[in-house]
């Protein structure tokens, strides 16, 4: 094997590593009282957006948690994708969803082939989002849509992520937090149109259940006072049709045959 090759060879397989190990934490995360709870928000909010966007193909790109959030979904054709080998995720999956291994910014779907494309909290622990972002959009057919499930870092969450600072290599904390606003950008930038953004959970992440429960009326409070607080945030972007611009001809008047000296023939 050449050197060069060698060295891609490694550092695609050091990518491939890192990325199992942290979904591998991730996904334990999710098992806790803490991710429970949030999984079952995202998945309500998941159910009331899937099920109104229709297609032939939907992919999941990134297995963040052991959990089946294509359930509400009408497309018939889905498949989850995720760089951790062997697939551990497929475990809790139907079996008509089809599972994939390859890496979220190097997809191997066809371009222009995929009507839905959602992304679990995949930017957060992508090398590169905004080639995960693109790489998206390549995939995506005209006016195809993709969902993506975010943490907001400014928030309670990402407040409290900055005071754990010591504890940053725990799940989810050592992802990259992302704003709405900036997502909001690097899609604009790729040809998408924003068409909802739905912010969630906005309690203090406690791993006390009891005290999570308590504070359930906060939810309601935040969605209706002050919603870009919410810890974490559900975006749908719809890839925007490139319409082509008709340019008019300019019509010229016929040059005439006969000299200007020369008397016309008239009827």
């Amino acid at each position: 094997m050449p050197h060069d090759a060698e060295n891609k060879h490694m550092t695609e397989l050091g990518e491939k590593l890192s990325g199992a190990e942290e979904r591998r934490r991730l996904r334990s995360w999710y098992e806790g009282r803490l991710g429970q709870l949030l999984l079952e928000c995202e998945r309500r909010e998941l159910d009331e957006v899937l099920a109104n966007l229709f297609g032939y193909y939907l992919l999941q790109v990134g297995a963040m948690m052991d959990a089946y959030l294509l359930e509400s979904s009408r497309i018939r054709h889905q498949f989850v994708m995720d760089n951790a080998w062997p697939m551990e995720p497929c475990q809790a999956l139907p079996e008509q969803v089809i599972c994939l291994c390859g890496q979220p910014q190097r997809l191997p779907v066809l371009s222009d082939s995929v009507d839905v494309v959602l992304l679990p909290h995949t930017l957060e622990f992508a090398p590169s989002a905004h080639e995960v972002l693109r790489e998206a959009e390549r995939v995506l057919v005209a006016e195809g849509h993709v969902v993506i499930l975010g943490f907001n870092p400014w928030s309670v969450w990402g407040i409290w992520r900055l005071l754990r600072w010591r504890r940053r290599q725990h799940a989810p904390w050592h992802g990259t937090f992302r704003g709405v606003y900036r997502i909001k950008d690097w899609l604009s930038l790729l040809g998408f149109d924003i068409v909802q953004v739905r912010p969630y959970f906005f309690r203090p992440p406690l791993q006390h259940e009891t005290s999570m429960r308590r504070l359930e009326w906060i939810e309601r409070l935040g969605r209706r006072w002050w919603p870009v607080l919410g810890g974490a945030y559900l975006m749908v972007a719809k890839k925007r049709v490139t319409r082509l611009t008709p340019i008019k001809p300019r019509w010229r008047p016929r040059r005439s045959l006969l000299q200007p000296d020369v008397p016309k023939p008239t009827v």
